[in-house]
């Protein structure tokens, strides 16, 4: 199975329909010329490019005589495009006495791949990666940086604006929901929710009806989303205080309620009122508003280490859907302290996976 991971220094690329075609052909070339128990003896495009037929043909001889790979060319590597192209390369290897299909796209996403081994079909991304098996041969490649934007639907899928729709969802994945009503309750464009439906569906996420959609896949979304997503996005402000954190917390509360800020605690603050048995000495909000003066009436001390007070500006408005009272408090919803609490490593990991288990599974 390929695994794919964004390194530093890789730069991305974002390939046109055409581009993605020839590069395929080159790709699909160096791949069958590096197996030294395979020669190439032609490679061919059919004339008549439509549904019906495949995007390239390989004739190639081995040890056991010559087989035909058949190849279904996709400008994207999600489970929907996959399954598509799994479709269609069994129709057309009928045509052939000794045939073997594989799926080519810039970048073959792991539940892809998965799709192509159940249905015995290659696949090949765009910068080698890839698994054959016919015949004798047996060819497996992964671990190769992708260049090819293989990740530019997963920054769509998780912008600021994006995570808005996500919350909504995981809040009531059941549903069913409609565009308009989607977009209403996360406060963004329609074409947005249109555009994250999209990418759902593409990996095959959601399920259709006649009164809308439901989020089929929650933990698989969750599970991504957190891959993709870093509290550090936040503006972090770290101060001391000698108070308890109920104490801070509870002042916290009464001090942006009096001024009309926006405040709600999360992470490990959060954790202890979903899941009791979270114990914890440093208190995390997020606070909209003037942070440094809310401080300073708490009488804060900002520290540069050893805080217990973290003040956190939110990236995006969003962070404050779903939040609710408990105890008195205003606290995040239980997707988003899961969030941020994974940032946080070690402890921050194991409340989170309490709040997954105690709280929000329970809720799907």
């Amino acid at each position: 199975m390929l695994f794919q991971r964004t390194l530093k220094g890789i730069q991305t690329v974002t390939l046109t329909e055409k581009q993605v075609a020839v590069q395929a052909r080159e790709a699909v070339r160096s791949l069958l010329r590096a197996i030294p128990s395979l020669e190439l003896v032609r490679i061919e495009t059919p004339r008549a490019k439509s549904a019906t037929n495949p995007d390239l043909v390989a004739s190639v001889k081995g040890p056991r005589g010559t087989w035909r790979l058949v190849f279904e060319v996709k400008a994207s590597g999600q489970p929907r495009l996959a399954t598509q192209a799994v479709n269609q390369l069994l129709q057309f290897l009928g045509r052939y006495r000794k045939a073997y299909g594989v799926f080519v796209a810039p970048y073959v996403s792991p539940a892809a791949a998965e799709v192509c081994t159940a249905h015995d079909v290659g696949f090949l991304d765009l910068s080698g990666n890839c698994r054959l098996s016919f015949g004798t041969v047996f060819v497996e490649r992964e671990g190769r940086p992708n260049r090819f934007a293989a990740r530019r639907d997963l920054r769509t899928l998780y912008s600021p604006k994006a995570s808005r729709v996500l919350r909504v969802l995981l809040s009531a994945p059941r549903g069913p929901w409609k565009v308009a009503d989607l977009a209403r309750e996360a406060e963004v464009s329609l074409g947005l929710v249109s555009n994250v439906k999209r990418l759902l569906g593409d990996r095959e996420w959601i399920g259709e009806a006649k009164t809308g959609f439901t989020l089929g896949e929650p933990k698989k979304l969750l599970a991504e989303w957190s891959d993709n997503y870093t509290f550090r996005r936040n503006v972090a402000s770290d101060y001391y205080t000698p108070m308890a954190p109920s104490e801070l917390e509870a002042s916290l509360a009464a001090v942006c309620s009096g001024g009309g800020a926006r405040c709600a605690l999360t992470a490990f603050s959060a954790a202890a009122r979903m899941a009791p048995a979270v114990r914890y000495q440093r208190v995390y909000a997020y606070v909209e508003g003037p942070a440094g003066a809310i401080a300073r009436e708490l009488g804060l001390k900002e520290v540069t280490s050893g805080p217990n007070v973290t003040f956190l500006d939110p990236f995006d408005s969003g962070v404050f859907y779903g939040v609710r009272q408990i105890d008195g408090a205003c606290v995040v919803s239980p997707v988003q302290a899961y969030l941020d609490l994974l940032g946080l490593k070690g402890r921050g990991e194991e409340a989170a996976q309490k709040i997954l288990d105690e709280v929000i599974v329970p809720q799907w």
